[in-house]
């Protein structure tokens, strides 16, 4: 695509992450429509450019548009897919009907029952769509707060994503390019967890030897299992693996995080989740990775730990004492 002009960027989910995204691409001078399935919400966000639940304190660029018709989104410059990763099957069904050239996947999981990333989704079925994935530590509200924030764009076409950088970057925001777009991707949805299981540290009111120790054993969790995938190592230790994990982590922001805190205090997650505006992402991961981990024979201590404290099977203080007595070995292993 020589030559490729950005101006008019259609965005499908307006939640807080979309919203930002729309924000942010507004300040950039672009035209930017939002796209979200709630009638009322749209209308509220039509007319008065605010979400407090979502982001207290935001007011929204007054040249953003929005709207419940999916079908207005046809045939823009680019497209920003940034819906919950269990809604991808639907939204991909109704995807084939617009003209879309470049898709933007903002999402960070897997698709349906198993290991699929979203690109592979949408790569299988959105014929002739170049497709990217967005990720790294970025959490919304502090983007909408110009807070300095670095991303990372993972593609296969090196000219694309230059333009597409371009275009997103100013003098808040900040992307970088990765051509590993799976272990881009895999290190997105995989730091959910380790966010989980640091919440759970916070909960039970442990150190920051502990939270260190963890966030880092977490990382070389997370790698050892996409690197199983195709991903490259050093995919896991830059801004979507190590820099996300951090922020993620360490955010009061951080949906998983504050999962992982309530369950460290003693709560079920049924009344965790059920207090909650947006869901938390790691829960459901968690437990995809967990059963594709078993089936490979890949040893996912953390993972392994996060899912019993959700199942109810274990208290969280007694997973740490699993962790810490497991077999001793060398801090590097397949």
């Amino acid at each position: 695509m020589a030559g490729l002009q950005i101006r008019n960027v259609g965005i499908i989910g307006g939640g807080a992450w979309g919203l930002t995204l729309a924000n942010l691409l507004s300040d950039n001078g672009l035209n930017v429509l939002v796209w979200d399935r709630n009638l009322q919400r749209v209308k509220t966000l039509k007319e008065q450019h605010l979400d407090p639940e979502r982001l207290p304190g935001i007011v929204l660029n007054k040249g953003i548009d929005f709207t419940n018709n999916l079908a207005e989104l046809s045939g823009f410059d680019i497209h920003i897919l940034a819906v919950k990763s269990e809604a991808v099957g639907e939204m991909t069904e109704k995807l084939k009907d617009l003209d879309i050239k470049i898709l933007i996947s903002a999402i960070k999981g897997f698709v349906g029952n198993g290991i699929k990333t979203i690109t592979e989704h949408l790569k299988e079925n959105l014929k002739g769509v170049e497709i990217f994935a967005l990720g790294g530590p970025s959490i919304a509200l502090e983007v909408c707060k110009k807070i300095p924030t670095s991303v990372v764009l993972a593609g296969e076409n090196e000219n694309i994503m230059e333009e597409i950088q371009k275009k997103f970057s100013n003098d808040y925001f900040r992307v970088y390019r990765n051509t590993d777009i799976i272990g881009v991707e895999f290190a997105g949805a995989l730091k959910n967890i380790i966010a989980i299981a640091a919440g759970i540290c916070d909960g039970l009111g442990l150190g920051e030897n502990s939270k260190g120790a963890l966030l880092t054993r977490g990382i070389y969790e997370m790698a050892r299992f996409g690197i199983k995938f195709g991903a490259r190592m050093e995919t896991f230790f830059g801004l979507a693996g190590l820099g996300d994990v951090i922020t993620t982590s360490f955010s009061k922001n951080s949906r998983n995080r504050y999962v992982g805190e309530m369950l460290g205090k003693g709560y079920t997650i049924e009344e965790i989740l059920k207090g909650m505006v947006m869901g938390a992402e790691g829960v459901r991961t968690a437990f995809l990775v967990r059963e594709e981990a078993d089936k490979l024979g890949i040893e996912m201590p953390i993972t392994e730990g996060v899912c019993r404290v959700i199942e109810g099977k274990n208290k969280p203080n007694e997973i740490i004492y699993k962790l810490m007595t497991r077999e001793l070995k060398r801090e590097f292993y397949v």
